[in-house]
């Protein structure tokens, strides 16, 4: 009963568009998902339907098997500046349901073909003051509204689109590292060396998918857009077992973590939700809501490798859990 539970979650967050994650049933790929459809003799099988509102704004009702059978299409460099029309995505962090499972880490790795030391997310522990508990804190791209590492690229690999998304193009990128040290939230490495990536010649070069790789530049978090073309939730959000991550459109209000689907600003006003380093003025597209009442205790997020557990050294906490010989 529980694996069979398990299953069923996963597949929810894999096929969000099922979920109702745009309003008024739209597709969230609009006029690229909808072409790309299954034949008319197809949609006339049996079984489960789902209504989706076309470009041209007709409602039409399509087999729910075919939703997510997006072909692979290649996104040019040209194409991935321009976005996902009419969409603003943004993505809301849930500090009270998070004990550091680091799943968002493992499935961001795997759907980015990263090492195992890259991280594109990354979960911290943060204690506000000696007297507070910790609370687990991930931590990924921001997609800034006012990105610094726009402004400082000097070629232009770093650009923001209209959907909220913040890309870098290997092709222009030199190697010079401004947009890493102009980076408030350490968002972004550096790539010496990317083997994964470097063998993968199965499709051609899309800022959108970063593969195929190329040593000497710069790379980051994504929001994963190839996935968002094909009607999925990014990699972290449909990995996280706790349902931490919900994303979504802006413009629609409506964010779901796979499992639950939400009004955007409903949330953000009832859960205090706020942005991380505010005060600094780059409007992130990421928002997180308080750590209270948290779900699980502190001690299940140390459940992890040493040379992880080192990486909270400097928190008070773990410093006493160390003395006490906890850890």
């Amino acid at each position: 009963m529980e694996k069979n539970k398990n299953e069923k979650s996963s597949t929810n967050r894999r096929n969000f568009l099922k979920l109702g994650l745009m309003s008024s049933v739209t597709a969230v790929a609009g006029a690229s998902l909808i072409s790309n459809l299954a034949s008319e003799e197809e949609l006339k099988a049996s079984g489960e339907k789902v209504r989706l509102l076309t470009p041209d704004g007709k409602v039409v009702e399509v087999d729910a098997t075919n939703i997510n059978n997006y072909p692979e299409a290649h996104i040019t460099p040209a194409e991935a500046r321009k976005g996902i029309p009419n969409r603003k995505f943004v993505m809301v962090i849930d500090l009270a349901k998070c004990k550091n499972a680091r799943k968002c880490v493992e499935g961001c790795q795997k759907g980015h073909k990263l090492d195992h030391g890259e991280e594109f997310m990354k979960v911290q522990l943060i204690q506000d003051n000696p007297e507070a508990e910790p609370y687990w804190f991930p931590k990924n791209c921001m997609h800034c509204d006012e990105p610094p590492c726009v402004t400082v690229c000097p070629t232009g690999a770093t650009f923001k689109r209209d959907d909220n998304i913040v890309l870098v193009d290997t092709d222009r990128c030199i190697g010079c590292k401004f947009c890493i040290t102009s980076c408030p939230y350490s968002a972004r490495q550096f790539n010496w060396e990317h083997k994964a990536k470097y063998d993968d010649k199965s499709q051609p070069y899309s800022p959108e998918t970063s593969v195929p790789g190329a040593e000497g530049t710069v790379i980051k978090c994504d929001f994963c857009p190839d996935m968002l073309r094909q009607g999925k939730l990014p990699h972290c959000a449909q990995s996280c077992p706790m349902g931490v991550i919900y994303f979504g459109d802006k413009n629609e209000d409506i964010v779901t973590n796979g499992e639950e689907t939400v009004r955007f600003s409903q949330l953000i006003k009832d859960r205090a939700g706020y942005r991380h380093l505010e005060h600094l003025g780059t409007k992130p597209n990421v928002y997180y809501l308080p750590p209270v009442n948290k779900q699980f205790p502190l001690e299940r997020g140390f459940d992890i490798d040493e040379e992880i557990i080192e990486r909270y050294k400097d928190v008070p906490y773990v410093q006493e859990l160390k003395k006490q010989g906890k850890l």
